[in-house]
């Protein structure tokens, strides 16, 4: 079964905001080739909501009993009017159907007001931080861009959104996918600046390794030059892996090479040997024996498959 989302919203809310939301989740089933993710428009009447810029959404009420995985609270603007006895009545009750509720943007607000972040760490748009701290003792805000705490989940804004989809894909799907996914979006493509008195990289370097990996699926860069372009050694890169992925940078790398394979062997009629050159694969054989090792099925059988699927 799919994660369910609701992104419950509110007149005025960010389209930036939800395409962050919803666009990873979009983008991990496409790469997946599966139903990870579904996900559905809330608000708290059957009136269509507007965005910020004039987009008008026509989203099922709250109150119509749905539930899930995630209950994403995106206000953006107006936050304060919004903080009324009936919208924290809303989101208590919808509390007991989802098993975990986000903030995003300055969502948490809405929730501390609700009750519904006491005792627990978060974060909201930095511009109201200090409003938010004063206003809700109870709650431990914090700066970090995004936090994750049990079953309750916030961030900062539209930017930082993207970040936390990312995190939630990696706990639910693994981090190969997660990486994938920023590669798309090109996310991380710039390596960061790397702190000399920190042992190993961040997590935002790996990020940084993953979409190079992507850009060069054709002609696969070795791990040495990959490292050189962030500025490490081949001991660093893979400590940064070891330490946020679990995986080798060579293991990552295959699996998104095959991954590619697999799309070009699913949406276009090469053969298998072109397949293979577009892959990274001066040998067809080679290729379709980490094909199989990988997905359990030759690259024949999974082109097969999919043909079958659209009859």
């Amino acid at each position: 079964m799919p994660d369910t989302f609701s992104m419950l919203l509110f007149e005025g809310f960010s389209n930036l905001c939800l395409a962050n939301a919803v666009e990873p989740l979009r983008a991990a089933n496409a790469l997946a080739r599966a139903q990870l993710y579904d996900w559905t428009f809330a608000a708290l009447s059957d009136a269509p909501v507007h965005s910020s810029s004039g987009l008008p959404v026509q989203a099922t009420p709250l109150s119509s009993q749905l539930s899930g995985a995630y209950l994403f609270v995106m206000p953006s603007y107006g936050f304060e009017a919004l903080a009324a006895p009936a919208t924290a009545r809303a989101l208590r009750a919808a509390a007991a159907r989802f098993d975990t509720l986000v903030g995003l943007d300055t969502g948490a607000y809405l929730l501390a007001h609700a009750g519904l972040l006491d005792g627990r760490k978060a974060t909201c748009h930095w511009d109201i931080l200090s409003q938010a701290e004063e206003a809700f003792p109870e709650v431990i805000f914090t700066e970090d861009r995004f936090v994750i705490d049990g079953n309750r989940a916030s961030c900062g804004g539209a930017t930082t959104t993207l970040e936390l989809m990312l995190e939630i894909i990696e706990q639910r799907h693994g981090a190969s996918l997660s990486l994938e996914v920023a590669a798309l979006f090109m996310y991380g493509e710039r390596a960061p600046t790397l702190d000399p008195n920190r042992l190993i990289p961040t997590h935002r370097t790996v990020q940084a390794a993953a979409a190079l990996m992507r850009r060069h699926v054709e002609e696969p860069l070795t791990i040495d030059i990959i490292g050189m372009r962030l500025g490490l050694s081949r001991r660093a890169l893979e400590l940064a892996f070891q330490a946020h992925t679990r995986m080798s940078p060579g293991q990552l790398y295959r699996s998104i090479r095959l991954a590619h394979a697999r799309r070009r062997l699913e949406e276009t009629r090469d053969c298998v040997a072109e397949v293979a050159l577009r892959s990274g694969y001066r040998d067809a054989t080679a290729m379709a024996r980490a094909f199989k090792a990988e997905f359990g099925i030759t690259p024949s059988a999974a082109r097969a498959a999919r043909l079958s699927e659209g009859t």
